[in-house]
């Protein structure tokens, strides 16, 4: 089963983080990760997630002041945030194809500002508000890899097979 869609419900933020420890979990080098969504929807949350899945101790926090924050574990996680950059060329000078094409994991929050630079293979994650406490989790693959994942995490969270 491969998939290129997945939809996801979480009930309260720490159900987001464990969706993105399974992430992490199944992460692999080259990953990239776009996120998107509004303000205070749970992107961070689920980068923290991410993290911890990829066994790193740190606290992702969000790195909206410093663009990209690094963090290690058992593989690089390189932290993006493009909210507070309005203009595609200064999205550019930042050199994003070392973070990137590197032998690391980026998660990408805003994404959406930046798409003209990101690469075609990658996992969309679009997350909405559905009340106080719901989000959902919308996936979409872009290639094999992320379509391979999505069919992974469709089995971790107990979809059934289309």
């Amino acid at each position: 089963m491969k998939l290129d869609r997945l939809d996801v419900v979480s009930h309260r933020p720490e159900e987001t983080q464990e969706i993105g420890v399974r992430i992490g979990e199944l992460a692999q080098a080259g990953d990239v990760f776009l996120l998107v969504g509004e303000l205070g929807v749970g992107k961070t949350c689920l980068t923290q997630g991410i993290a911890w899945g990829l066994d790193i101790k740190d606290y992702a926090l969000s790195p909206s002041f410093v663009i990209v924050r690094e963090l290690a574990g058992r593989l690089r996680l390189y932290h993006m945030d493009l909210f507070r950059l309005e203009r595609l060329a200064e999205i550019d000078d930042l050199g994003l194809d070392d973070y990137l094409y590197g032998g690391g994991v980026c998660v990408v929050e805003w994404a959406e500002k930046g798409l003209a630079l990101l690469p075609a293979e990658r996992l969309w994650i679009e997350i909405k508000f559905l009340d106080d406490t719901r989000r959902s989790l919308h996936f979409k693959s872009g290639g094999a890899r992320y379509r391979e994942l999505l069919a992974q995490l469709g089995q971790l969270f107990h979809l059934p097979e289309e």
